[in-house]
């Protein structure tokens, strides 16, 4: 079928949202060309369990195609639509399963030597649909606070931070610091700026209290993440491995033959779901789970304020003992851990730079139960180190 074909019948298996903006949008719909209205349609289908963030770019790409006359339009979309396809992905239910059809999409690009071609007018489109409606102002800065350590005595001679340091001010001497501190600051920030899904609390083992906040938890997760991992093992211990059916199971996978479906905020379980079926390593490492987390977080919702507490991941092993985390107690590495969550640390810092706002926004990564901690804000001295003590809430009034 080709998108000139679409009726209103083809969307029945959408989501009740989802299914209502596409028959709205029908008419705009049968003008894209196949190479891209299934990326459009990924992002449609689960319209209904979306961040608001996420909504409103879906519908500020609506609003910029069907602002264009024929002219603009058709020059917009030329570059996609000489973009060659086998017949195999123009047979493909696209509409149902737009997401496997993107990964087809690519696959073949690489292989026609096309992706940069598509790539490039990617970019350009994107570009061009922002500027027509660019983001409004944000009601505050960016925070994010990132824990890293937890279970360290000590440190065996790694150099922590040395990603961030040059960007900030390096404290040695921190006192009266914990976890609380954080908390009560991202809560502060809440009751000012009420805005949904702005403020998050990624936890990489049991969460503490976080009311009021967006919170994800690895522990939390365990029940679904061992359903998961059983689905994993099976695929991956069969006579036959094959890297590409393994990726597509994960991807047909239903949030409730995880355990993960039922009352509750629903957009939130999807992101939860989407996090150990579409991360690597998610599954298994709990600081895996927290930087893919911070980063999807940040890309979905862009929240204004982002706390990553990191809890030491078991020790790399063969793939089908990491999968039997259930049957036996994991064996943990604190200092290996706490190496990942340093740099967890420095690329969630690098995807908040990425966001609106970055030459206003504030990050904090202390060790924590120790004195060391690097702040990074406009207000602060770039490739500074402080050796006088100071307490964790003075160095968040500072930049918070």
């Amino acid at each position: 079928m080709l998108p000139n074909q679409l009726t209103p019948e083809n969307f029945a298996k959408y989501p009740p949202q989802a299914r209502q903006f596409a028959t709205t949008q029908i008419a705009l719909l049968r003008r894209l060309p196949l190479t891209f209205l299934p990326l459009l349609l990924r992002e449609l289908i689960v319209y209904d369990w979306k961040f608001p963030a996420e909504s409103n770019e879906l519908v500020r790409q609506v609003r910029y195609l069907g602002s264009l006359a024929d002219g603009p339009f058709q020059s917009a979309m030329s570059s996609f639509a000489q973009l060659k396809l086998t017949s195999q992905l123009e047979q493909t239910d696209w509409v149902n399963h737009p997401a496997i059809f993107s990964e087809q999409l690519s696959a073949h690009l690489w292989a026609t030597h096309q992706i940069d071609t598509f790539t490039k007018t990617a970019v350009d489109y994107m570009s061009k649909a922002t500027a027509f409606a660019p983001d409004p102002p944000l009601v505050t800065h960016r925070f994010g606070m990132a824990v890293i350590g937890q279970g360290v005595a000590k440190n065996e001679g790694y150099r922590l931070f040395r990603k961030l340091r040059p960007h900030g001010t390096y404290y040695t001497h921190v006192t009266r610091a914990n976890v609380a501190v954080l908390l009560n600051a991202a809560r502060s920030r809440l009751s000012s700026y009420p805005v949904p899904y702005g403020h998050w609390y990624i936890d990489g083992g049991a969460s503490l209290d976080s009311t009021g906040l967006a919170s994800v938890s690895y522990s939390a997760l365990a029940a679904p993440r061992a359903a998961i991992q059983a689905r994993m093992q099976k695929t991956y211990e069969a006579p036959v491995f094959d890297p590409e059916a393994f990726r597509t199971m994960l991807a047909q996978m239903k949030p409730e033959e995880a355990g993960l479906s039922g009352g509750g905020d629903n957009v939130l379980t999807r992101f939860q779901f989407s996090l150990l079926t579409e991360g690597s390593g998610t599954q298994v490492f709990s600081t895996t789970f927290v930087q893919w987390a911070a980063r999807e977080a940040l890309r979905r919702a862009q929240p204004l304020t982002l706390i990553t507490r990191y809890s030491p991941r078991q020790r790399e092993k063969q793939m089908n003992e990491l999968l039997a985390e259930r049957q036996h107690a994991p064996d943990l590495d604190p200092q290996g851990s706490l190496i990942d969550a340093d740099m967890g640390a420095y690329y969630t810092w690098l995807n908040q730079q990425r966001l609106s706002g970055d030459d206003k926004s504030a990050f904090l990564a202390w060790f924590e139960d120790h004195g060391e901690a690097v702040a990074i804000s406009p207000k602060l001295d770039r490739g500074k180190t402080s050796d006088a003590p100071i307490d964790l809430a003075t160095i968040i009034e500072k930049i918070a």
